[in-house]
């Protein structure tokens, strides 16, 4: 049985869970609404206050089905009540974003500056001149609009500039050495 598919979810007060035919859930609360068309195998049922998710028979690809349900109806209950967020960094001389309104403008030492606009659903905070906090209730929407922006200029290992993740440690290396 899998360890994380058995776990039953807990829906918190003020949340609440619709599962529609053909496994479209929908879920309700303080943040906004989710909703997802999850695979049609696998068993979602509420029993009081919880939702459990079974799986119909042992073939690997139910085993592996059954996780990855579980899971993002977890995500779901999580960013409807408390959101996600991703911090980013900007490290380099001269570089440094600046927003307006629902677009950053990005100075990376290109020959021009780049400009992203936020997509439905997700915001994007700036601290400073180099640090943006992207958040948002869609976890997956988040982690994607994160990396879309680390991609603009990935950290490089010798002098570190680009654009990280708060948490992301970059491994240096040693430069050319004169004579």
């Amino acid at each position: 049985m899998s360890r994380i598919g058995r776990l039953p979810i807990a829906i918190p007060a003020g949340v609440e869970v619709v599962i529609a035919e053909g496994n479209k859930v929908t879920v309700k609360g303080p943040k906004g609404t989710l909703e997802k068309c999850l695979p049609v195998e696998m068993k979602i049922e509420l029993k009081d206050n919880e939702i459990v998710v079974s799986r119909p028979n042992d073939l690997k690809k139910m085993k592996s089905l059954h996780g990855l349900t579980r899971t993002l109806i977890a995500n779901m209950v999580t960013g409807v009540t408390e959101g996600y967020q991703k911090v980013l960094e900007i490290n380099g001389v001269g570089y440094r974003a600046a927003k307006k309104g629902k677009e950053i403008t990005f100075n990376l030492g290109f020959s021009h500056p780049v400009v992203m606009s936020d997509p439905d659903g997700i915001e994007t905070v700036m601290e400073g001149q180099n640090k943006i906090i992207v958040k948002g209730i869609d976890k997956e929407k988040v982690g994607q609009y994160a990396a879309e922006i680390r991609d603009l200029r990935r950290p490089e290992p010798y002098k570190g500039k680009g654009i990280k993740y708060d948490y992301e440690v970059i491994r240096r290396k040693v430069g050319k050495t004169g004579k």
